[in-house]
C-alpha cells in the first residue's frame, strides 16, 4: 500500500478509482496495419479576414494531398441528424436553422425523401464503377444534396469535367447553381475537405459533427444568468493572450502565412491553451447552478459523438488514413478519445505540415 493511499484511508477520504482495464494498452494484437488518423485543428475559414484569398490554401492543400488520406472527415451534421433535428425541433431551438442547409429542393427534384435518398446513394457507392459517366456523377451529387450532405455532393461536382457541370441527371438549375456557389463559399468543408477529395480521387466526405448534445442545455438559451457565468469564465489572461496570437497569425494570410496558422493550430500546447482559455475557466464556475459544468458536460459528450462517428466511418476501412478536419478547440479532445481506439494511431499534424 502506498503511503499516500494509506492516509487517504485513515483520513476516512474516497479513494479515487482508477480502472485497471485501459483501450489504450491493448494495441498489440491488431491483425494488419493499424488505422493511421491525423487531425487537422482548423479556424472556420468564414472568420477569416474579408480579403481572405482561397487560393492561399493551396500550400496547405498540398501538404494534406501528400499523406494520401483515404477518408476525410468534417465538422459538419449529417443529413439524417439534422432531420432528426428538425423533427424534434423544440428540444433543439435554433440548432437546425444554425448547422443544417435544406435538402428539400433536391428532394423535390428527385422525389426522394431524406431516408431514400441516403439509401439509394449509399446503393450506388456500393456499385460505384470503376469509370463513372458524368452522368453518374450529377446524378450522385443530387442524391448528396437530397440527402443532406452538400460537401460529398461538391466533392462529385469537382470530379466532374468543368464542362460536364451543369443541370441534368436529376440536378435542376437551381441545384447546378448551388453547387457552383459551393465552390467558392468560405467553408472548410468545401474549400479544403470537397477539394482535397476530389484531388485525391475520393467519392465523398463524412460528416463527423454532433449537436444531438446540444438538448442538455437548451432551457439555458434564455437564462441570463448562464450566459454572464460564461462571459466571466471567458474573461481571462489565457483567453486574452489566445485571441492576440490569432489576431497576429491572421493579419496577413498568403500561402505561408495560412501554413503558419495551420502549423500553431496544431502545435501540441494549442489544447492546453484551449483548455485553460475556455473548458478549464467554465469547471471553475463558482456559480450555484452549475452554468460552467454543465456547458462542459454538453461539451464533452458533443465530441465523443463526434470521435464515434469518425470511429464509425474508418471501422468500415480497416488499415486506412483518415484526415479529420475539425475546428481547434476539438482537437485535443478528438486526439484523447482515438487515441483510446485499439487499431488507431494518430499521426502527428505536425509532421504533415512541414
Amino acid at each position: 500500500m502506498s503511503a499516500m493511499l494509506a492516509l487517504l484511508l485513515a483520513a476516512g477520504a474516497e479513494v479515487p478509482y482508477v480502472p485497471a482495464f485501459d483501450p489504450a494498452a491493448l494495441k498489440s494484437q491488431v491483425a494488419g496495419p493499424p488505422n493511421l488518423v491525423v487531425v487537422l485543428g482548423t479556424p472556420h475559414l468564414s472568420g477569416l479576414p474579408a480579403d481572405f484569398d482561397p487560393a492561399h490554401l493551396e500550400p496547405l492543400l498540398a501538404r494534406l494531398a501528400a499523406w494520401k488520406p483515404d477518408i476525410i472527415t468534417i465538422e459538419a451534421v449529417s443529413g439524417p441528424e439534422c432531420e432528426m433535428m428538425l423533427r424534434y425541433k423544440a428540444r433543439y431551438p435554433g440548432t437546425y436553422d444554425s448547422y443544417c442547409r435544406d435538402p428539400g429542393p433536391a428532394q423535390k427534384a428527385l422525389g426522394l425523401d431524406m431516408a431514400a435518398a441516403t439509401t439509394e446513394a449509399d446503393r450506388r457507392l456500393a456499385a460505384w464503377p470503376a469509370q463513372p459517366q458524368p452522368a453518374d456523377r450529377r446524378h450522385l451529387a443530387a442524391l448528396f444534396l437530397a440527402g443532406g450532405e452538400p460537401a460529398s455532393a461538391l466533392v462529385q461536382w469537382l470530379r466532374l469535367p468543368a464542362a460536364e457541370r451543369r443541370a441534368g441527371d436529376g440536378l435542376d438549375e437551381a441545384l447546378a447553381s448551388e453547387l457552383t456557389a459551393l465552390t467558392t463559399r468560405r467553408n472548410e468543408d468545401y474549400l479544403i475537405a470537397a477539394a482535397l477529395a476530389a484531388r485525391l480521387g475520393l467519392e465523398r466526405v463524412h460528416a463527423a459533427d454532433d449537436h444531438s448534445a446540444d438538448a442538455i442545455n437548451a432551457s439555458l438559451d434564455d437564462d441570463p444568468g448562464f450566459e454572464a457565468a460564461m462571459r466571466r469564465a471567458w474573461n481571462n489572461p489565457v483567453a486574452e493572450r489566445r485571441k492576440a496570437r490569432d489576431d497576429a497569425l491572421m493579419a496577413r494570410l498568403d500561402g505561408e502565412d495560412v501554413l503558419a496558422l495551420y502549423r500553431d493550430y496544431n502545435r501540441p500546447e494549442t489544447a492546453q491553451v484551449a483548455f485553460d482559455s475556455d473548458f478549464g475557466a467554465a469547471l471553475a464556475d463558482p456559480s450555484p447552478e452549475g452554468y460552467g459544468r454543465r456547458y462542459v458536460g454538453w461539451w464533452e459528450a458533443r465530441n465523443l459523438r463526434m470521435v464515434a462517428n469518425i470511429r464509425a466511418a474508418i471501422a468500415a476501412q480497416p488499415g486506412s488514413r483518415t484526415l479529420s478536419i475539425v475546428g481547434v478547440s476539438h482537437k485535443g479532445y478528438f486526439e484523447a478519445y482515438l487515441h483510446r481506439m485499439h487499431d488507431v494511431r494518430l499521426v502527428d499534424a505536425e509532421t504533415v505540415l512541414q
